[in-house]
């Protein structure tokens, strides 16, 4: 069965880090080993994310100047490889859009490129032209899907979401692996949780898309 979620009660609002404990805090409170310092945070670029990426195959998020890196098991991988599949399964017979995996940078706004597990943008989306093939998608998603590494923090994940949507996502699917279950919101405040009992839905964004959630956990077990 299906239950809502109530919306959190507090948000933090980010500002100029004075110190290392206050940067992982406003970091979404993450490991410190998952920060670059080179560049020293608070100066790091786009150039340099793509640097990491292209030269030594270092996923990297890029949050106000800074790098994270991005974590991810094998398990969220497979996770979210089978996503990816049965989204394209969709999209063969239903054209409206393109289907990104985990090393696809979306750039949000200026400083901020997010990396999400799995995105899906329509073609409306999509710019035509030499746009489309930038190594860094300068359009948000209409889709982002978070799957839940050990590496996560609460607040990243939440930091995380309040960001997709104030760019403009319109749904995004956090997977927890270990409980089995999917959090689908269509706002930063509204949330539907899904157990492996339910069927996850694509909605406004995906119309007619459904996936038994315990199907898709049993392909990588």
């Amino acid at each position: 069965m299906s239950k809502t979620l109530s919306p959190p009660k507090t948000h933090r609002s980010r500002s100029t880090a004075a110190n290392v404990a206050e940067l992982l805090r406003q970091l979404g409170d993450i490991p410190a080993e998952r920060v670059r310092m080179e560049p020293l945070p608070g100066l790091a670029a786009k150039k340099d994310l793509l640097r990491l990426l292209e030269r030594d195959n270092i996923p990297c998020e890029l949050v106000n100047g800074t790098l994270v890196e991005k974590v991810m098991g094998q398990l969220e991988s497979s996770l979210a490889v089978w996503l990816a599949h049965f989204l394209c399964a969709y999209l063969e017979n239903r054209p409206i859009g393109r289907v990104f995996g985990a090393d696809a940078p979306h750039e949000l706004k200026a400083h901020l490129i997010r990396m999400p597990d799995v995105a899906f943008a329509t073609n409306e989306r999509i710019p035509l032209g030499a746009a489309r093939k930038k190594a860094v998608a300068s359009w948000a998603p209409d889709l982002a899907v978070e799957i839940l590494s050990k590496g996560n923090t609460r607040a990243e994940i939440e930091l995380k979401r309040r960001e997709y949507f104030d760019a403009g996502v319109r749904l995004v699917w956090i997977v927890d692996p270990r409980k089995r279950t999917v959090n689908v919101y269509t706002s930063f405040e509204t949330c539907t949780e899904l157990t492996e009992n339910d069927v996850l839905e694509g909605g406004d964004v995906l119309p007619g898309f459904q996936l038994n959630i315990r199907n898709w956990f049993a392909k990588v077990e």
